[in-house]
Formats: structure tokens, C-alpha cells, sequence
């Protein structure tokens, strides 16, 4: 049987080792040993116990994929390394997903993205008084509505957002909706600001104001994990991909998920979706038939 490595056991990831791994020798590499259902991270900063309800074993789902726990340092056109082991493969999918670029120095900064820290966040959040927000988009939204779900109207919530509207790539009814859901509930949102430095329990803002907080949250600014490849196979938004989603300039290479440079919304179900092109363009390539 061919090898397919796979990069990445997040939504896309662990969807294309799941359908190939029938028919081809599949080896997941992942940082941890589980599948996260990460859209719903944001629930368990409000209620922790429900960590247990969006992690499963990746054993538990795959039935013939080798599963490879580590950090990949690096990729050639015929090995993935992760330390001082390395797998050979035929064809290989990055699903290396992204994360939170934390651009400020303090402490004080919780990265909205995974459960493995929530405790500390719960108890902060349980605690504290007034929340900001920095980000206008879906995470942001959705954290804000989780807050005021769980807390009312006792948590004073305060939406940061350099834009002119809450997340504006998505349609106007949707927008306003979001808006008027918030704002009824007595979240403030703050256009056309930028949080430009953070420093004990206070942010700066381009506007000159301040706004002291309890429990801060970055909502903004995801990077694509993608650092240990080749310069060559990259772009600024990420890793480069033709309309096959094939890493530029490689035939048995393939991109999935945030990780890759397409321009469109970072969601769970786009990187699924992705993933499904992936799996059936491998086919395809194996079959000599049209991608």
C-alpha cells in the first residue's frame, strides 16, 4: 500500500486520515493524542465540564492509521521528521492548522483556541467583573455570547473591533443580527478601535482611551502553522496551493484547513470540506484520473 503522512489531527486532518486510511498505510502526526472539537472551546471558558464532551482519542476513531504523537521540525520531498524519527511517504497532507498570534508582551492575555488552560480561565471569569474582548469577528461573537448566556447582564463585556461592523464577511442579516443580539444584552462594542498595547489590566487603545479589564481575550489575528516547511511551499497567508489544493509546484503534496492560503473564512467546516478535496484527489492521482 501507498504511505500517506498527515500532518495535523485537527477537523481537516483527521477527516483525511479517516477516509484513506482503507486504502492507503496512513500515518497521523499530531501534537496531542485527541481530536478537539475546537468551535466549541469557547463553551468551556463558561462551563469547564464540557471539555469532556468535545475531546476523543484519535485511537478511538481511527482503526488502521498509525498514530504518531510529536512536533513536526521538518519536511523533504519524501519524509516528514519529528525529532530524530522521520516517515517516508507517498503523498502528504499538511493540516498543521493555525493559532493565536499573541502580540503583546503581558500575561494578562488569554488566547481564545483551546480547552487545556480553561480551568484558570473559568475561575478568572467567574471572578472578574469586566471583560474586553479584542475582535469583532465569529470567535469574538460567539465568546460574547457565551458570556452574557452564562452570566447576564453581571459581567460588564466590552467588544474591541477595528472594523466597521461584527463579522463582516459574512452576510448583512447575519451581521446585524449578531449586533442586536449583544447589544440587547448589554454588551458594548467599540468600532474602528485597535487594542495597541496591554499592561496591567489595562488597554490601550488607538484612540488614546483606556479601558481597565478583569479577564482579556484575543479573538484576532490567527497564523497559520507552517514555520518547519520549506520557504518554497509558502506564501504570506499561508501555505500555497493550486485549485487541487496540491502544495505549488508538487504533485503528491496537499494542503487542508487554516494552515493553506486560500481566501476564505477559517471555519471548521470549510477545513472538512477541504479535506473531502483532498481525499478524493488522492484517489485520483493514484487512479490517473482527473482531479
Amino acid at each position: 500500500m501507498k504511505k500517506v503522512v498527515v500532518i495535523g489531527g485537527g477537523f481537516a486532518g483527521s477527516e483525511v486520515a479517516k477516509k484513506l486510511e482503507s486504502k492507503f498505510e496512513v500515518t497521523l502526526i499530531d501534537t496531542k493524542n485527541y481530536f478537539e472539537f475546537t468551535p466549541s472551546v469557547l463553551r468551556t471558558f463558561v462551563e469547564p465540564n464540557h471539555v469532556r464532551k468535545i475531546q476523543v482519542l484519535h485511537c478511538n476513531y481511527l482503526l488502521n492509521a498509525k498514530i504518531v504523537i510529536g512536533k513536526v521540525t521538518g519536511v523533504d520531498d519524501n519524509r516528514a521528521y519529528v525529532g530524530k524519527k522521520s516517515f517516508g511517504y507517498d503523498y502528504l497532507v499538511i493540516c498543521a492548522g493555525s493559532r493565536y498570534e499573541l502580540p503583546f508582551k503581558g500575561q494578562d492575555v488569554v488566547a481564545a483556541s483551546r480547552a487545556s488552560y480553561l480551568v484558570n480561565v473559568y475561575e478568572d471569569l467567574k471572578r472578574g467583573k469586566r471583560v474586553v474582548l479584542v475582535g469583532g469577528g465569529l470567535v469574538g461573537v460567539e465568546l460574547a455570547a457565551e458570556i452574557v448566556g452564562k452570566y447576564g447582564r453581571e459581567k460588564e463585556v466590552v467588544i474591541v473591533h477595528s472594523g466597521k461592523q461584527l463579522i463582516e464577511r459574512n452576510n448583512i442579516r447575519a451581521i446585524e443580527y449578531a449586533q442586536r443580539f449583544l447589544e440587547n444584552r448589554g454588551v458594548k462594542i467599540l468600532f474602528g478601535e485597535r487594542v495597541e498595547d496591554i499592561r496591567k489590566k489595562v488597554c490601550y487603545l488607538s484612540s488614546g482611551r483606556k479601558i481597565k479589564f478583569d479577564v482579556v481575550f484575543l479573538c484576532t489575528g490567527i497564523k497559520p502553522n507552517c514555520e518547519f516547511l520549506n520557504k518554497l511551499w509558502l506564501e504570506e497567508r499561508g501555505v500555497a496551493v493550486d485549485e487541487f489544493l496540491r502544495v505549488r509546484g508538487k504533485k503528491n503534496v496537499f494542503a487542508a484547513g487554516d494552515v493553506n492560503s486560500i481566501t476564505e473564512e477559517k471555519t471548521a467546516q470549510a477545513a472538512e470540506k477541504q479535506a473531502s478535496v483532498v481525499v478524493r484527489n488522492i484517489i485520483a492521482t493514484e487512479n490517473n484520473q482527473r482531479l
